[in-house]
C-alpha cells in the first residue's frame, strides 16, 4: 500500500478525478448525501479503472524489482524470481532451458492479473464515450 501513494499515483489519480463532472457532485449533495458518502457512493465506484491501474502498476513495479531484494535478501530461500533467474544465468550458463522455464514462470502471475482485472481497463475506456 506504501508504493500506491508515489508521486506517479498521486498525479494519475488527481488527473482523472479531475474528469468527475462537477453536475455529478452536485446531484448527490442536492440528494443529502454527506461528504464522506458522495466519496464512497459515487467518486470511489467512478475512480476504480484508475485505481486498478495504478495497482498493477505498482505491484509490476515491485515484481521486477532487482536491486533492493539483490541488496537486502541474504538468504537463498527467499529470494525474488528476478534475482534467482540472474543467479541462475550465471552458475548455469548453458541451461537455455531452465531460464526460459523461469521466464514463464516469472510472468505468468503478471498474466493473471492483468486478465483477472482486464473488465476494469475496458470500463475506464468507455466511461467517456456516448453509448447509443
Amino acid at each position: 500500500m506504501p508504493w500506491l501513494a508515489s508521486v506517479l499515483g498521486i498525479y494519475l489519480v488527481r488527473q482523472y478525478a479531475l474528469t468527475i463532472p462537477d453536475d455529478i457532485l452536485e446531484a448527490a449533495r442536492i440528494d443529502g448525501l454527506g461528504e464522506l458518502s458522495i466519496f464512497a457512493r459515487v467518486v470511489l465506484p467512478v475512480l476504480k479503472p484508475i485505481i486498478v491501474t495504478l495497482a498493477v502498476l505498482t505491484f509490476l513495479g515491485s515484481w521486477n524489482d532487482f536491486m533492493w531484494p539483490l541488496i537486502v535478501l541474504t538468504d537463498r530461500n527467499v529470494q525474488t524470481l528476478p534475482v534467482a533467474l540472474a543467479a541462475l544465468s550465471r552458475e548455469h550458463v548453458q541451461d537455455v532451458e531452465l531460464m526460459m522455464a523461469g521466464a514463464v514462470i516469472t510472468v505468468v502471475p503478471v498474466l493473471l492479473l492483468f486478465l483477472a482485472l482486464q473488465r476494469y481497463y475496458v470500463q475506464g475506456l468507455l466511461a467517456g464515450s456516448v453509448k447509443g
